[in-house]
């Protein structure tokens, strides 16, 4: 399971305790995010998904593999998928970035880009004088509006609530997730992670569209969109999902961009099908 842009490991806290009951479930933090040290320059999808390649080996995790990507995390599967086809038997993604919005970004993309660069240096260097930490710790004493004020600070007024949802919303985790996730918040090394994936995005997108120009194939694969997507994100998602013969479009009655958190049922269904079908086709072969 591959996390959003700002998520890690504890974004799945929901989505992995029921799909554990029906196979073998993998969640990691990727360089620079909650347990993991920090990793080499640019943070591109394509560079993920070669290091997830790494650690599956290392870990002795034997393919066949079910991946399953959130948002910027469906950039890196879809990488995946298409570079070790030979190992993946099915994909699902989660409100999935789409490459073609990031190859040459509008300028309100860039717009939102170049912010998210900025408030990473700076997060980066709230982290390396401590002030991250400060606004850590008065979220957890319940200083709710000193701390979005420090932060406003720390930021040069530049986080905006948009801003915040790049991370996994807080009160939609396990109690027990909170405190830790808090203090990945507050590392050097994760703002540089994120910075530098923010920064990277138009490479990753261009890396997305380079190793999936040709499909999937019969690949089982189920894409999963928000509530109220519009029309254009439903013309991508059904583009997508016709990149397999088996692939499938699905819209969540009731989330937002964190259907994982909003919605962990839908994402629990989708993958129970991809695995069933998975597992028909392994058995159709003989395997």
């Amino acid at each position: 399971m591959e996390a959003a842009l700002g998520g890690s490991s504890i974004s799945w806290s929901l989505v992995q305790p029921d799909v554990a009951r029906l196979t073998r479930t993998c969640t990691y933090d990727r360089a620079g995010f909650g347990w993991s040290d920090a990793g080499p320059m640019p943070r591109t999808a394509g560079r993920v998904a070669d290091e997830l390649r790494v650690l599956l080996d290392r870990a002795g995790v034997a393919p066949p593999f079910v991946l399953v990507g959130h948002s910027f995390g469906g950039l890196v599967m879809r990488i995946f998928a298409a570079r070790y086809r030979t190992e993946v038997a099915g994909l699902v993604l989660v409100d999935p970035a789409h490459p073609e919005d990031w190859v040459r970004p509008a300028p309100k993309e860039q717009i939102k880009i170049d912010r998210g660069i900025r408030l990473c240096r700076r997060g980066a260097m709230a982290a390396r004088f401590g002030a991250a930490r400060l606004v850590s710790g008065l979220v957890r004493l319940g200083l709710f509006g000193v701390a979005r004020g420090l932060a406003k600070v720390v930021s040069r007024g530049g986080l905006s609530r948009e801003d915040e949802g790049i991370l996994a919303p807080l009160w939609k985790l396990p109690p027990e997730t909170r405190k830790p996730l808090r203090q990945f918040w507050t590392q050097e090394k994760f703002f540089e992670a994120l910075g530098s994936q923010i920064g990277s995005i138009s490479t990753s997108a261009a890396e997305t569209l380079d190793a999936a120009a040709e499909g999937y194939g019969d690949l089982p694969l189920v894409t999963i969109s928000s509530t109220d997507p519009g029309d254009y994100r439903l013309r991508q998602q059904a583009l997508l999902a016709g990149l397999s013969s088996r692939g499938r479009h699905i819209v969540a009655s009731n989330s937002s961009h964190w259907i994982p958190l909003d919605q962990p049922q839908v994402v629990i269904d989708a993958i129970r099908e991809v695995l069933a079908d998975a597992r028909r086709q392994e058995a159709a072969r003989g395997g």
